[in-house]
C-alpha cells in the first residue's frame, strides 16, 4: 500500500494529521523552503505529542562543513524521530557525504531527497543502498514553478520505483502535489506519497493545515481496513432525493476517444526507425461511487493516458494486439474498472485505419493489485 505522509510544522498541525488518518507525520517549516528544518525543540515537542500513533520524519539541512554533518544528524536523532531526511547534495563531495553518514544508518533509517527540477543524478541510487541508507524521495526545490509530474513523467517515477525495489529502497514521491495527481500516482507503486501545499487553505504552504483538505488527500489513497479506515462514500451528503443514491451494481464509462500519437510501431522491416500515427479509443466500466464534484468520486482520464505514455516508451513494438493487451491490463489494475474496452488503429498503412479492438473484464475482485508498499507503517510497531 502506498502510504501518506502530512508535513507539519507544530504540535496542532501533527494533530489535525493524525486525526485525518496520516501514515506518517513529517517535521519540516515550510516559509523556510522545500527542506527546511524545524527547531530541535518542536521536533521534540512533536515527537511527544504523538507518542508512536505513527512515525515521524524530520528534516536536517546539511552544514556547509560536511565534517560537521554527522553531529547534525545525530541532534535530531536525539528528539525520538524514526525517519530522518535530508537534501541530497549535487556536489563533488557527495560521496564523502554518504561515508560520513553511513554509519548513522545504525541508528535510524536515513532518507535522501531529491529535487527532480534541480536535474538530479539518481546514479548514486547504489551507492546509497550499499551504505545502508533507508529510502530516497524525488521532491521539487521551486514550489511555485510546477509539481513534480511536470519535471518529470509518470513513466519516469515509475522507472526510479522500480530502480529503488530492486536496491531494496524505500521510495517516495512528492513536490506540490495536487489532489488530481494522487490518482496518477498511485500506478508507480511508490512507498509514500508526500504533501503539504494541498493539505493548507487554497493550497498554500505557508498557511495553517487544513482538516477538509487533508481529508481529502487521505481518502484518495486507499488504505488497509483497520484503526482509521472509513469508506469513502458519505450518501448524507447526497442532494435532496431527486436521484437514487448508486446501487451495488451502478457503473460509469470513462472513456478517451480519438487519442492520436506518434508511435514506433509494426513488424516488417520498413516499419523500423520512425514513427507512424496510431489512433486510441478506450472505455472503461468503473464502478459508480457517487455524484459529487469532488475528486473521490473520479477514475480520471489522465490514468489512461499515462498508461498509453509509460507502454510507448519502451521503444518499438511490432503489434497493434501487444498495445492492446497491455493497456487493457494497466486499466484493469484499478480496482474500481470492471472492464475495459481498446480499441488501437494505425492511420498510416491504409487510406482508413487497420488494427484490433478488445474488451478485457476483471477476472476477480482482488486479482489484480499494485505492488504492495515496504512497510513504513511497521516502524511504530518496531519502535514502541
Amino acid at each position: 500500500m502506498t502510504l501518506m505522509l502530512a508535513s507539519v510544522r507544530s504540535q496542532e498541525e501533527a494533530e489535525i494529521a493524525l486525526a485525518q488518518g496520516a501514515d506518517i507525520i513529517d517535521c519540516k517549516e515550510p516559509a523556510h523552503g522545500a527542506l527546511a528544518a524545524l527547531p530541535l525543540n518542536i521536533v521534540h515537542d512533536i515527537v511527544e505529542s504523538v507518542k508512536g500513533r505513527r512515525p515521524v520524519s524530520a528534516v536536517v539541512e546539511l552544514p556547509y562543513d560536511a565534517s560537521h554533518a554527522r553531529r547534525a544528524f545525530e541532534e535530531v536523532i536525539e528528539t525520538g524521530v524514526d525517519y530522518v531526511k535530508f537534501a541530497f547534495p549535487l556536489t563533488r563531495d557527495a560521496s564523502d557525504i554518504i561515508a560520513i553518514l553511513s554509519p548513522i544508518t545504525t541508528q535510524t533509517r536515513l532518507i535522501a531527497v531529491f529535487f527532480a527540477d534541480l536535474s538530479p543524478e539518481l546514479d548514486c541510487l547504489p551507492l546509497l543502498a550499499q551504505a545502508g541508507f533507508y529510502g530516497v524521495m524525488l521532491d521539487t526545490a521551486h514550489k511555485g514553478k510546477g509539481r513534480l509530474i511536470d519535471f518529470m513523467s509518470i513513466g519516469s517515477l515509475s522507472e526510479f520505483v522500480s530502480t529503488c525495489r530492486t536496491l531494496k529502497l524505500s521510495c517516495g514521491l512528492a513536490g506540490a502535489l495536487e489532489p488530481p495527481d494522487v490518482p496518477r500516482l498511485l500506478v508507480t507503486g511508490a512507498d509514500v506519497l508526500g504533501f503539504r501545499s494541498s493539505l493548507c487553505l487554497s493550497g498554500n504552504r505557508q498557511s495553517s493545515i487544513d482538516r477538509d483538505s487533508t481529508t481529502l488527500i487521505r481518502d484518495l489513497i486507499p488504505q488497509q481496513r483497520g484503526e482509521h479506515y472509513t469508506p469513502m462514500s458519505d450518501w448524507s451528503l447526497l442532494g435532496h432525493g431527486y436521484i437514487e443514491p448508486p446501487g451495488l451494481n451502478d457503473t460509469d464509462c470513462v472513456f478517451l476517444r480519438d487519442y492520436i500519437v506518434p508511435v514506433e510501431i509494426g513488424a516488417y522491416a520498413h516499419e523500423y526507425g520512425h514513427t507512424q500515427r496510431v489512433r486510441f479509443n478506450v472505455e472503461a466500466e468503473v464502478t459508480r461511487v457517487d455524484i459529487h464534484d469532488n475528486m473521490r468520486c473520479v477514475f480520471s482520464y489522465d490514468v489512461i493516458m499515462d498508461a498509453i505514455k509509460m507502454i510507448l516508451s519502451g521503444g518499438h513494438i511490432a503489434l497493434v494486439e501487444t498495445i492492446a493487451e497491455r493497456l487493457a491490463e494497466s486499466v484493469l489494475l484499478h480496482e474500481r474498472v470492471r472492464s475495459v474496452v481498446v480499441q488501437v488503429e494505425k492511420l498510416d498503412v491504409a487510406p482508413g485505419a487497420v488494427g484490433v479492438k478488445i474488451r478485457r473484464e476483471r477476472a476477480h475482485q482482488d486479482a489484480r493489485r499494485s505492488l504492495s508498499a515496504l512497510s513504513y507503517a511497521d516502524v511504530a510497531k518496531e519502535k514502541h
